[in-house]
């Protein structure tokens, strides 16, 4: 065994325990996934796809513990045409520029998603509900954390400079910034009500996982004759419910939501140390240029909306 080997079985779970940590987000668990994956290489790469991808469609069913469904139902049903228009024009652009950058049909259909509905939480449920390759997951997450760092600077910037109200800043960046945990920043910056704003018009957002999901595993199924059931969909919905509705159980929903942040935390660790050099090297930068164009395109289009009164 060399000393690479040897120190990539020492650095790999000591990586575990931190992407679980306190001092960690999922995003800074990623990237610690990658640099081991990409310096010391995985020495357990079956395993470790294989957990991770239990630890992941167990987590987002622990984080629909921490969703207020009647909340959310009631902000979605406001708007509820346009963002399904939005959603689907996000979803076919994304489509066309996989085609015209030939990137690969599922590394496209994950930039899209996280693009059009709430970043990585969407590219987490989508990838295992298509059978995405690692590879294709860690480039689509990592393209949507880079565009969540720039939007965390530059929107609130561009806010102010247009003289945007609260409202209405609250309302583009649910809209156009891919996380909610990045569009809880913004808000954050700009004032209380866009925070407020944003995050309920995110959160009724993020519901549109569900059917995006269903509907992908049954195109991905189809077109390649393999029955994928993406069964933690309905634990998402059941686990939000319940917790929503009972009453007893909102104590405890917030303890899973907890557990299905370092769960999730967790598997980002994992899908970073499944990337490699020879994958980085067949993906190339051209899911990141089509993530770049394709944002571009969403946060201009949804801000000419917002400021001619279309969508309010």
């Amino acid at each position: 065994m060399d000393t690479r080997n040897r120190l990539s079985r020492i650095l790999l779970p000591l990586g575990a325990l931190a992407a679980i940590s306190p001092w960690l987000g999922p995003a800074s668990g990623l990237l610690l996934g990658i640099a081991v994956g990409l310096f010391l290489g995985n020495p357990w790469p079956a395993p470790v796809s294989h957990w991770t991808k239990k630890c992941l469609s167990w987590s987002i069913i622990a984080l629909g513990a921490g969703m207020n469904l009647g909340t959310v139902l009631k902000v979605g049903s406001h708007g509820i045409l346009i963002t399904f228009f939005s959603i689907t024009l996000t979803m076919t652009v994304g489509y066309l520029l996989a085609r015209f950058l030939r990137i690969r049909a599922k590394a496209g259909t994950l930039v899209a998603a996280g693009t059009a509905i709430c970043g990585g939480s969407a590219i987490a449920a989508l990838a295992p509900a298509i059978g995405a390759p690692e590879e294709d997951t860690g480039v689509a997450l990592v393209t949507v954390f880079l565009l969540n760092a720039v939007a965390l600077v530059l929107f609130p910037f561009i806010g102010h400079t247009l003289g945007m109200s609260q409202h209405a800043f609250g309302l583009w960046s649910a809209l156009a910034i891919h996380d909610t945990s990045s569009v809880v920043g913004a808000g954050l910056a700009y004032g209380q009500e866009a925070l407020a704003v944003g995050t309920t018009v995110k959160l009724a957002r993020a519901l549109w996982i569900v059917p995006l999901t269903l509907a992908a595993a049954t195109l991905f199924r189809t077109q390649q004759g393999k029955r994928r059931h993406p069964w933690f969909i309905l634990g998402f919905i059941l686990s939000a419910a319940a917790c929503t509705w009972i009453p007893a159980l909102h104590p405890l929903g917030a303890h899973i939501a907890w557990l299905g942040r370092k769960g999730m935390g967790l598997a980002l660790f994992g899908i970073g140390c499944g990337i490699s050099l020879g994958g980085l090297k067949r993906t190339g930068p051209r899911p990141l240029a089509m993530g770049l164009i394709l944002w571009a395109v969403v946060a201009s289009a949804s801000l000419v909306l917002i400021r001619f009164g279309w969508v309010s």
